[in-house]
């Protein structure tokens, strides 16, 4: 394993044991209030959080000439862009919101599945989603719907920015995923937000035992100084 390869397993590592909520605090602290897409929720609750880079696709409104069946077997679609989709990744699809019109079925997630993504991301909805379940792919969407997604959306290209539940997406961002829903991490701020992410996890499962041993909020969440202090102590006591 490279030096680069193991940094990024430990970043991911790293991230599998922060909340989105907790992530989402962290990045509005960055000045980044607008990471957590809208729409993007669990098909099925209770999966394990999950972290990869972002692989994104790209859809446009739906143009009669374009928007076929046929078109699924254009160079440009959604079945060449799975084709390109590395192992690990997350792909997070720009749907535009449009929840009349299922992006992939069963058929398209056994085969993403089957490439090692790790899940998928969208704003938009999925269809024949007894067989979308049963693939064992992770996905979170705004629901779904039974026509396919020419019916009301256009493929037009995959690994360039897109927008996702309001979020700006680019190639390589970082994504977490859990019941709370998705969240974006800018590339350049992986290492520091997961740093401080960790860090603030940590800090709040003390606070925790504080709040259990029967200690006021006022001074505990957020912690003064006082508390502050009694928190590193136990941090150094306990080789945290």
């Amino acid at each position: 394993m490279t030096t680069d390869t193991a940094k990024e397993q430990a970043l991911i590592e790293a991230l599998r044991g922060v909340t989105t909520a907790t992530l989402t605090t962290v990045l509005l602290k960055k000045g980044l209030r607008n990471v957590w897409m809208r729409g993007a929720m669990p098909l099925e609750p209770g999966q394990p959080r999950i972290v990869g880079r972002a692989f994104t696709l790209r859809f446009v409104p739906a143009r009669e000439d374009l928007a076929t069946p046929a078109s699924w077997s254009s160079p440009i679609s959604t079945r060449a862009a799975i084709e390109a989709m590395p192992e690990g990744c997350i792909c997070v699809v720009d749907a535009m919101g449009i929840t009349d019109a299922g992006i992939f079925g069963d058929i398209l997630c056994a085969r993403m599945k089957k490439r090692g993504v790790a899940a998928l991301v969208t704003d938009g909805v999925v269809r024949d989603v007894a067989g979308v379940r049963g693939t064992g792919l992770p996905v979170w969407c705004a629901g779904v719907a039974a026509p396919p997604s020419v019916a009301g959306l256009t493929f037009v290209a995959w690994e360039q920015p897109v927008g996702c539940g309001g979020v700006a997406v680019f190639p390589g961002d970082m994504v977490v995923i859990d019941d709370d829903g998705a969240v974006l991490i800018p590339a350049d701020l992986v290492e520091a937000v997961t740093e401080e992410s960790v860090e603030q996890e940590r800090l709040e499962g003390w606070i925790m035992t504080q709040v259990e041993a029967g200690v006021p909020l006022p001074g505990l969440y957020p912690a003064n100084a006082e508390n502050k202090a009694r928190y590193e102590a136990w941090k150094a006591q306990s080789g945290q």
